[in-house]
């Protein structure tokens, strides 16, 4: 499996950083993100390292994004029957702060149309 030793995302993921987990598989784990900005914000993240959505190929890892969007899903239903939002940034002008493809769930509070 692909990894870069100095991504965090692939250090959680091998245990070399502790962290406590919303949701864990071979394929994929959920964290509650270390700087929120909802009541719940949890990162839904591939264990495989991917630097960004852009850098997927629809044909090989097609089936590795609807999984991290349907456990993205299932913890949004679980944690905010009201409602929630599903957001992945890419590259430094859409916000990615970590080269590491993940998914964020935001819920917990109205979530505001633009955002921003």
């Amino acid at each position: 499996m692909a990894r870069d030793p100095d991504c965090i995302f692939c250090r959680i993921v091998t245990g070399e950083i502790p962290a406590e987990f919303a949701y864990r598989d071979d394929e994929a784990i959920a964290i509650a993100d270390a700087n929120p900005q909802a009541p719940q914000h949890l990162l839904v993240i591939p264990t495989k390292h991917v630097p960004n959505i852009a850098a997927l190929q629809a044909s090989e890892e097609g089936a590795a994004v609807a999984k991290l969007f349907a456990i993205a899903a299932d913890l949004g239903r679980k944690h905010a029957a009201a409602g929630f939002r599903l957001v992945v940034n890419t590259g430094p002008d859409g916000g990615q702060t970590v080269d590491h493809v993940h998914v964020h769930v935001l819920a917990g509070r109205e979530m505001r149309w633009p955002p921003g």
